[in-house]
This record gives structure tokens, C-alpha cells and sequence, in this order.
């Protein structure tokens, strides 16, 4: 229950990042420098695990369990990856993407809100028969 509980949250966060990604795309890439930085690839690589291994435990009481468990399982493996990403590519990333403009940024975030809207969908528990 409580991974359940995990989930969702780090959902309605994705959720929440995309919708403000929508509204201001330069606040969020200016988040994203202040967060390259090696500390900031650690926790962004703690939170990817977290929220991986959450939602790998949690899916037994989903909608979608085997999806959920696939889902969790990459997300382990992104946040295991993260740190060794390294800072230098983070901010070559970071400059690509401020080069392609507010409306490559806008995209995104509304993909990142239909992702984290979809999750917390499919973590809630299974509705009972019609």
C-alpha cells in the first residue's frame, strides 16, 4: 500500500513538471541546469530508483501489473544509469535542448503529463465488475 502510495505521488509529480514544463518551459530548463551538477545526478538517480522500484512493487495491485513491473524495472535501470551519464553530458543535453526552443520543451511536457497522468490511472486499484 504504501509503495502504491509512492507511486502515485512521483506521478502526479511527473504529472504536475510536465503541466509547468506546458505553462514556462525556461523555468524548468533552468531547473534542470541548477540540477546538473554531481550532486544533482546522484539524487535525480535516487529518486529514478525510488520511484522505479516503487512502481515495480506496487503493480501486483494495479490495473496494470505486468506493464507497471516492465515500467518500474526500466526506471531501476535509468536511475542505476544516471551517475554515470556525467555532468558534462547532462549540460551538453541541457544546451541541445534550450537550442530546440520553447515549443520542443512544451511538447515534452505535455508528453511527461500524459505519462504521469496514465500512471496514476493505472495504479489505482482495479474497479470492481460494471
Amino acid at each position: 500500500m504504501i509503495w502504491a502510495a509512492i507511486s502515485i505521488f512521483l506521478s502526479l509529480v511527473i504529472a504536475a513538471l510536465g503541466a509547468f514544463c506546458v505553462f514556462s518551459p525556461a523555468t524548468l530548463l533552468q531547473i534542470g541546469w541548477q540540477l546538473a551538477t554531481p550532486v544533482g545526478l546522484f539524487v535525480a538517480a535516487a529518486i529514478r530508483f525510488l520511484f522505479g522500484a516503487a512502481l515495480a512493487l506496487a503493480a501486483p495491485t494495479s490495473r496494470a501489473p505486468r506493464s507497471l513491473r516492465v515500467i518500474g524495472l526500466v526506471i531501476v535501470v535509468a536511475g542505476l544509469m544516471t551517475p554515470l551519464f556525467g555532468v558534462e553530458r547532462a549540460r551538453a543535453v541541457l544546451g541541445w535542448w534550450s537550442a530546440q526552443g520553447p515549443s520542443f520543451a512544451r511538447i515534452w511536457g505535455g508528453f511527461a503529463l500524459a505519462v504521469g497522468s496514465s500512471l496514476v490511472y493505472l495504479l489505482l486499484p482495479k474497479s470492481g465488475a460494471a
